[in-house]
């Protein structure tokens, strides 16, 4: 995606100016005859995001109605709502509202091209351009990953974009492959993803002071789901390109955290799988044993995400990090209850939890926490083996997955998203497709914590 937001401001740019609607009339008020004739033509009542143009001597200037609030939305459907070409605000505006005009600006071209061309907008002299454009790359890279088809988004070619990125920082990338998985004993990830014709794999980034906060990132990367022999019907197979939606988030947020320069050792860890159908498929029934040492019968095969996730989780807490945070497309009940638009967070740690929620408000970047409700564990009883990965019961499926999870992580602080990775709808500042959910609110819960 090219650059929309602009470090210097060219001479032919065009103001963009922003009209609270609560002082609207206070500002028609102002205006001159001919400029309050044009907002009468243009039927202008400064609802958010309606436009109305206004002659100059030289040219025009545009101006933006605004609800006063401090969100994405405010300048997130500009990019192609205005006509391509250089803006400049005289407005004063927020990080995160200029963040919206490069997030909105978004397109998915590796496929197509594009008629329309985004409008750019010149970064405020007040505002840090590097930073601005190393949130814009991190969500880029988040959206480009969860969008791109699993003909070209296999563990292979995920455990490819991740030693990119692992390259362009200065980062080590160790990649466990095929049968040398069961070598190092990551037996339910080696399980799940040793049906397909291209084998599993545990991607493994470090970077960082070693002396730092320890901190691991762990992401659900199944790159395609077919339920396994537990098989999906069609149509809950059409999006199943984004289950690998958790791997793009933390390698998101891992570029973001190391471009940033985030004084924290750094690890994050992406076991990276396709689900798919064969003669030699995992089955209901089977049992596996973890890397943790806990067996794990096997319920259903299409609950695999939260068999890959816990052999990289008990890796993950084996160095007593200071925090493990993972993000995962795993349930559809955590879809039912809160929604595509919200992630649900699950942690062991109140005063992580709460302030990560408040984060969340702060950043635009919804996170609602549910209960670990310890009660529902007798859900994951099994009569053969340690555990069962997937509860008979239909009820509290998003909960009983994350008390799944926390078998693994030991006494380890741990937060754990399950999200839908992907818009159904566009939205100013959130177009469809791909999307990035809880990575600003993580990010500025480590930058206030770490930095």
């Amino acid at each position: 995606m090219p650059d929309v937001l602009l470090s210097n401001t060219p001479g032919t740019s065009t103001a963009i100016e922003l009209i609270n609607q609560n002082v609207f009339d206070t500002w028609f008020g102002q205006r001159s005859e001919q400029e309050q004739a044009w907002v009468n033509r243009s039927q202008f009542a400064a609802r958010t995001g309606q436009i109305c143009w206004l002659p100059l001597d030289n040219g025009a200037r545009v101006v933006i109605g605004w609800n006063g609030q401090d969100n994405l939305a405010t300048l997130g459907n500009l990019p192609f709502a205005l006509p391509s070409g250089d803006y400049h605000l005289t407005t004063e505006v927020s990080e995160l509202q200029l963040l919206g005009w490069a997030f909105g600006a978004y397109q998915f071209l590796r496929y197509r091209s594009s008629d329309k061309q985004p409008a750019r907008l010149c970064i405020p002299a007040n505002h840090n351009a590097e930073r601005l454009q190393n949130f814009s790359a991190a969500i880029t890279l988040v959206r480009d990953l969860i969008n791109t088809p699993t003909s070209d988004m296999l563990p292979s070619d995920l455990a490819a974009a991740a030693t990119d990125l692992a390259g362009r920082h200065g980062a080590s990338c160790e990649i466990t492959t095929g049968d040398d998985l069961l070598a190092g004993n990551f037996r339910t990830i080696h399980a799940v993803g040793r049906a397909s014709a291209n084998a599993p794999r545990l991607i493994d980034i470090q970077w960082g002071d070693k002396d730092a906060p320890k901190l691991v990132l762990v992401g659900k990367g199944v790159c395609f789901d077919s339920g396994g022999l537990d098989l999906k019907p069609a149509a809950g197979m059409r999006l199943m390109k984004k289950d690998m939606g958790g791997a793009a988030q933390v390698l998101g947020l891992g570029q973001l955290i190391m471009a940033q320069q985030l004084p924290v050792n750094l690890r994050i860890l992406v076991p990276a799988v396709e689900n798919a159908v064969s003669a030699n498929a995992f089955r209901p029934g089977d049992i596996i044993k973890s890397y943790h040492g806990l067996t794990v019968e096997i319920d259903n095969t299409d609950a695999e995400g939260r068999l890959i996730l816990c052999d990289a989780l008990a890796l993950a807490a084996e160095s007593k990090p200071a925090l493990i945070i993972d993000f995962a497309t795993l349930t559809g009940s955590a879809r039912s209850a809160v929604g595509a638009e919200i992630a649900a967070m699950f942690s062991n740690d109140d005063a992580v939890a709460d302030v990560l929620a408040g984060c969340g408000r702060e950043r635009d970047d919804p996170v609602w926490r549910m209960p670990l409700h310890d009660d529902y564990n007798f859900m994951l009883n099994s009569k053969v083996a340690d555990i069962v990965n997937s509860a008979a019961s239909p009820y509290a499926g998003a909960i009983t997955a994350a008390l799944f999870l926390q078998r693994f992580v030991s006494a380890v602080p741990w937060v754990h998203f399950d999200i839908m990775a992907f818009n159904p709808r566009a939205r100013p500042g959130r177009p469809e497709g791909g999307e990035a959910m809880g990575v600003r609110a993580v990010f500025k819960y480590l930058e206030d914590r770490f930095g």
